[in-house]
């Protein structure tokens, strides 16, 4: 009745919404509900499941009545204020809230104005209290008089675990192992438009989640005129030709690090080293790469925004941060203006790693997971699908779409525990590192994938992206730092095409949107944080963070920056190992660094809080 309360007070800001679209929102809602109700309640649980007859007693009763009234009755109240201010903020309140009115002195007389102003809402919400108490009183618990005392009293001991197991599930937003907790951006697996995710939210669940989840500092180390000159992600094509309806394949691989990868690393061990991917390799030869090539994260959840939205995340996965329900551009959307469809597969089961919420907020138009995998004996029981069948249905459905079309494929195999299936057992090198085999049997599943398409009619025009969500465990030295532990594969293939080679460039996962939109000739305007692979005249630079320290690479170097202090400065062409400090030896390159690290910190900050990650003509 509270989620209902929210859209009826705000239905002009959701228009468009059917009647079966908002049950489906409502049934989404109870997820949330659950979760949020288990946090509210744990107490209130707890005291209730304790196997001792004292939970009967008058007294005690009358406890658990008031406790539940009062932690219940806050929640509504906070709830119901998001009626009011969800119409300034266009998101439910997460926990920056506090620090949005920390500064406040009259705060008291806001509050009775706002009671004043927004009367409606108050007498909607004292109704909820009424019909919360009313139905509360109609529970009266009554204490059994068992015939077998021994058997009752076990029963109740027993039942202590097996409620605690439910309340963790519910809180968590289900039981299956690839599920982590539910965040706030899951919401947008109930929705069509990712505008109405705040009707499937509910604001205690948002406060909580977003609870001690880093909010962003609002930097000024410049003025707007020079952060616009050292770093804009403001992009305004000028195409030189008509817009190319070319196809794009985005593969991205579990755990690929460069560093498995023998065709990335010619120049490494006097070009001896053959690395576990032959298949790679050779598609190598006809491909355009890079010399250096970084992620943006360290997480699965990272790589998702960064591919397609070609937004990082500094300091917080931007999935599971307050900003999770900004209005993005997507690729899939923008590319939805020229006519693309598009589709996301992930062999895991449904809602694993929050991917199908992400995917629909970026503007997929379909999804296909572990549900729409038509032979369940495939699951790998833990993951998900093997790579080699996931690989050959995402080949089977590229075929039955129509063009052109935007398609992506997440791998799985490459997950602890690294095992393969049976009857490639033995197959591949085993390596030093558990993760080699099993990089081997996905190389495999590529090939069988590329030899299943290649005669396909629109394999030729295709642009194919291959690249890694993250690195896994390092096997050399040289890639044990906040190098080698970031560099990932990010390769182009387009058939038939002059886009072969390896470019002295550094490329990174959010530089694959604009590269993308860029070789297109789309010709209308977008954020993207990252540059065009393709133009000589672009920046060569990659930024990623783990926690409070961000690290720059550009120009040879890597400039590592603790909270806002340069504290290392590293040339990685010439010092692999990162042994050589050079921050007090070459000062003019380390406040070069300092400014454009400095400048993309400040942009990425304000534009998150402000909301501002579309162009103004984005709807």
């Amino acid at each position: 009745m509270s989620r209902t309360g929210f859209y009826i007070f705000n239905h002009k800001m959701f228009p468009g919404i059917s009647f079966l679209e908002f049950l489906s929102i409502l049934r989404g809602g109870l997820l949330f509900d659950l979760s949020a109700l288990v946090y509210i309640n744990m107490f209130f649980i707890l005291l209730h499941i304790i196997p001792f007859d004292i939970r009967y007693n008058e007294k005690y009763q009358g406890f658990l009545k008031y406790l539940f009234l009062l932690t219940n009755g806050i929640a509504l109240a906070i709830n119901s204020a998001d009626y009011v201010y969800y119409r300034f903020v266009f998101k439910r309140a997460t926990a920056d809230v506090f620090q949005t009115f920390e500064n406040e002195t009259n705060l008291v007389q806001l509050f009775f104005k706002f009671q004043l102003d927004y009367w409606p809402v108050v007498i909607f919400t004292l109704f909820l209290f009424f019909l919360m108490i009313l139905l509360y009183n109609q529970v009266k618990p009554l204490k059994p008089e068992p015939s077998r005392k021994i058997v009752y009293h076990l029963s109740n001991i027993l039942l202590v675990p097996l409620i605690a197991g439910l309340t963790i599930a519910a809180a968590r937003g289900g039981v299956k192992h690839s599920t982590r907790p539910i965040t706030i951006s899951n919401a947008a697996r109930f929705v069509t438009n990712p505008r109405d995710v705040a009707i499937v939210l509910n604001t205690p669940f948002s406060l909580m989640r977003t609870f001690g989840k880093k909010v962003l500092v609002r930097y000024d180390f410049f003025s707007e005129d020079e952060v616009v000159r050292l770093y804009n992600p403001h992009h305004k094509p000028d195409p030189s030709g008509d817009f190319k309806k070319e196809n794009i394949v985005i593969i991205i691989l579990e755990s690929f690090s460069r560093e498995y990868i023998g065709g990335l690393n010619k120049e490494r061990w006097d070009g001896t080293y053959k690395g576990y991917t032959p298949f790679l390799d050779s598609l190598l030869g006809v491909s355009l790469t890079f010399d250096a090539s970084i992620a943006n994260g360290k997480k699965s959840i990272d790589a998702m925004p960064s591919i397609f939205a070609s937004l990082p995340s500094l300091e917080t996965p931007y999935i599971i941060s307050h900003y999770a329900n900004n209005k993005i551009n997507g690729l899939p959307q923008i590319l939805k203006k020229k006519g693309y469809y598009s589709a996301f597969f992930h062999g895991a089961p449904n809602g694993s790693m929050g991917f199908d919420s992400f995917a629909r907020m970026a503007g997929f138009d379909d999804y296909f997971g572990l549900d729409q995998y038509p032979d369940k004996r495939d699951f790998d029981g833990i993951w998900g699908v093997w790579d080699e069948p996931f690989f050959q249905f995402f080949g089977e459905k590229l075929s039955s779409f129509n063009e052109p079309f935007l398609a992506s494929v997440f791998s799985v195999s490459s997950h602890h525990p690294f095992k393969v299936p049976e009857q490639y057992k033995d197959k591949f090198e085993k390596g030093t590192a558990p993760i080699i085999e099993v990089v081997g049997y996905t190389d495999y599943a590529l090939r069988k994938f590329f030899d299943r398409i290649a005669g396909e009619p629109w394999f030729m025009n295709t642009i194919f992206v291959i690249t890694a969500d993250h690195t896994n465990e390092s096997i050399h030295r040289e890639f044990q730092n906040n190098f080698g532990s970031f560099s990932v594969p990010i390769i182009f293939y387009r058939p038939g095409s002059d886009m072969t080679g390896m470019k002295n460039r550094i490329a990174q996962q959010i530089d694959i949107m604009p590269t993308l939109l860029h070789y297109l000739n789309y010709d209308g305007e977008f954020i993207a944080f990252g540059n065009d692979l393709l133009n000589d005249s672009a920046g060569s630079f990659a930024f990623n963070s783990t926690g409070t320290t961000y690290n720059l690479y550009m120009k040879d170097h890597l400039l590592e920056m603790i909270d806002t202090i340069p504290a290392g400065l590293f040339n990685y062409r010439n010092d692999k190992f990162l042994d050589s400090n050079l921050l007090d030896r070459d000062s003019d390159l380390c406040r070069e660094m300092e400014a454009k690290l400095k400048a993309i910190i400040q942009t990425y900050n304000s534009r998150l809080i402000d909301n501002n990650l579309t162009v103004n003509d984005e709807d």
